[in-house]
C-alpha cells in the first residue's frame, strides 16, 4: 500500500451510493460505497474491520434487485476511515453496466473512451 495512490490514478473516480458488500473468505461487511472507477472502488471501513491484507476481497455492487457488478480485488490502501480497492478482475457484464455507471456520471465520452483504452493497457 502506497502513500502517493492519488498520484499515480489513471481512472476518473465517480461519487456513487448503491448497497455493497465485501467478502473475504467465510467473512461478509455490508459497506457504504464512496465512488467507484474502471479499476476499484472506494469504500468506508467498516468498524468490525479484521482481514488478511495480502488475500483478495469479493466487491458485490448492488445497482438493482436483479443487477450487480462483481469484482474480484486487492486491497491497495487504508486511510483517515477509508479503503481503497483495486480491481483484479471483472467479468465482461460487469464492466458493462460498470462502463455505463461511469458514462453517466463522467458526461464526457472522450474520457470515457481513454479511459477505456488505458484499462486495456493495463
Amino acid at each position: 500500500m502506497t502513500d502517493n495512490h492519488d498520484e499515480r490514478r489513471r481512472f476518473k473516480r465517480v461519487s456513487f451510493d448503491a448497497k455493497t458488500q465485501i467478502t473475504q473468505g467465510n467473512r461478509t461487511w455490508s459497506v457504504k460505497l464512496i465512488d467507484l472507477s474502471l479499476r476499484g472502488a472506494l469504500i468506508h471501513k467498516p468498524e468490525d474491520w479484521v482481514v488478511d491484507p495480502k488475500q483478495h476481497f469479493l466487491i458485490n455492487i448492488h445497482l438493482t434487485d436483479l443487477i450487480e457488478v462483481q469484482m474480484d480485488a486487492e486491497l491497495r490502501h487504508e486511510e483517515h476511515g477509508h479503503l481503497g480497492f483495486a480491481c483484479l478482475h471483472i467479468g465482461l457484464e460487469d464492466i458493462g453496466h460498470l462502463r455505463r455507471i461511469i458514462e453517466l456520471n463522467l458526461g464526457d465520452m472522450e474520457e470515457l473512451e481513454r479511459e477505456l483504452g488505458a484499462l486495456v493497457e493495463v
